[in-house]
């Protein structure tokens, strides 16, 4: 964990303060790696430390230990937001548009490693870097649950407005982290060609966002003269025809949840299960037994198959796509026998936390069932219910949550079902961080087909 008080200029080295005896410390006895912002930033920058935060944070957990510092509208829209995307309800109406994007790219990659791959017929296998074909189902199973449409990504031709909206997403990505650190108004004046391409890229993001908005209106108007079929219509639909939100925020908000992605856990994923063969079948057993039994109904797979959840939750754990959570208390409070006062910053720092022994047994092992309601880990202690933070917590956890979490365990239940996973190397992945963490190179993945 790791706080940070605003405004305080004391020198910039590291430093563990002596221990105080009896009763709660003082804040400024909070071990600290140098409260000088500015020049931990210029020391960062010149290290070339920035792709490696994680690793500086799991440094300093150990070395200055588990807390140490660095320097009623909103509700109510989100409670509205809530009920189209988080409750179980919103689920299950979302749930079969994410298992037919799920179903479809493995089609498309099965016909592919059974076109090109090599080996017998029914053990086809083909070794390929799948980041690029999961980027493209992450935005296509969003795209269908948000704006209850497909927008042909899986097409050997995609549309212009696709490959567009591709580029724009790609490029927001990349120009956000190196754009962090710096005043935003410096870099307008500056003209920066960084800031154009991130500005660019937002645009045209936001237009796409306003033409399905505007796609959308039409279709519910179809809908109200009795065109429609009594399909969902997407979570932008419900938004639309509950009429509570403005139009400026409902796009705010569908355009935040496209944002978002799960391209990178899935290829953390798939990675982890390649390497664990005994995981990969004890999961597999499981998917296929609950898929029998489910008669093809998502909703009814997933809840026979809990290691599906648990491989997604141990791999957040590993590899969380975002390194803190944050928080500003509202009140003083007592964080490690520590005095942390209201309106200081507060960072939970998931990537030592996830591997640290003192939270989890044998932490580098990749176990999917330490998730498991009938076998709680050893070390869970009385916070054994926030040893699982890679969405956040509380009112003002991610709003995709459910959305993220569903589209990831179906396309592993799909994925186990047609293929055999393997991995050429076991050798620990190298990771950077940049506006989220990822493998310093995709690692490759060996596809064998399986009989259905």
């Amino acid at each position: 964990m790791c706080v940070h008080a605003c405004g305080r200029e004391d020198a910039g080295t590291e430093r563990a303060l002596p221990r105080r005896t009896g009763g709660v410390r003082d804040f400024q006895e909070i071990p600290h790696t140098g409260s000088n912002g500015w020049i931990n930033l210029l020391r960062f920058w010149k290290d070339g430390r920035f792709s490696l935060l994680h690793k500086h944070m799991e440094n300093t957990f150990r070395r200055l230990g588990p807390i140490y510092r660095n320097g009623t509208e909103w509700r109510a829209d989100r409670l509205l937001l809530n009920r189209e995307v988080m409750v179980a309800s919103a689920v299950r109406r979302f749930l079969p548009l994410l298992d037919d994007v799920a179903q479809d790219f493995c089609r498309s990659l099965r016909h592919r490693v059974e076109t090109e791959g090599v080996g017998e017929t029914g053990q086809r296998r083909m070794t390929l870097d799948p980041s690029p074909d999961l980027f493209r189902f992450a935005l296509e199973a969003s795209c269908h649950v948000l704006y209850g449409e497909r927008i042909g990504l899986f097409s050997s031709s995609p549309s212009e407005e696709s490959e567009r909206f591709i580029w724009a997403v790609e490029r927001m990505l990349a120009t956000t982290p190196p754009l962090l650190y710096l005043p935003p108004r410096l870099l307008l004046r500056l003209r920066a060609p960084l800031w154009t391409q991130h500005a660019t890229a937002w645009d045209h993001i936001f237009s796409h966002a306003e033409a399905r908005i505007q796609r959308g209106y039409q279709r519910m108007q179809m809908a109200v003269g009795g065109a429609s079929d009594g399909r969902f219509l997407g979570v932008l639909g419900q938004l639309m025809e509950a009429g509570q939100l403005s139009l400026e925020l409902i796009k705010a908000n569908i355009t935040e949840l496209m944002a978002g992605g799960t391209a990178v856990p899935l290829q953390f994923a798939l990675f982890e299960l390649g390497r664990n063969p005994d995981v990969q079948e004890r999961v597999r057993a499981q998917v296929l037994s609950s898929w029998e039994q489910a008669s093809g109904n998502p909703h009814k797979a997933l809840q026979g198959a809990p290691l599906l959840k648990g491989t997604i939750k141990e791999t957040l754990r590993l590899y969380p796509v975002g390194i803190t959570v944050q928080r500003y208390p509202v009140r003083d409070i007592v964080l490690q026998n520590y005095h942390v006062p209201a309106g200081t910053l507060v960072q939970v720092c998931l990537y030592p936390l996830g591997r640290s022994p003192e939270v989890f047994d044998r932490p580098e092992r990749f176990d999917p069932s330490r998730w498991a309601g009938s076998k709680p880990d050893e070390n869970a202690g009385s916070g054994g219910s926030f040893r699982s933070l890679a969405f956040g917590f509380g009112s003002r956890q991610c709003v995709g949550r459910r959305i993220a979490e569903n589209e990831m365990q179906l396309l592993l239940m799909h994925i186990l079902r047609n293929f055999k996973l393997t991995v050429s190397s076991t050798e620990e992945l190298n990771t950077k961080y940049t506006l989220i963490l990822q493998p310093e190179s995709p690692p490759r993945i060996t596809f064998t087909t399986r009989s259905l």
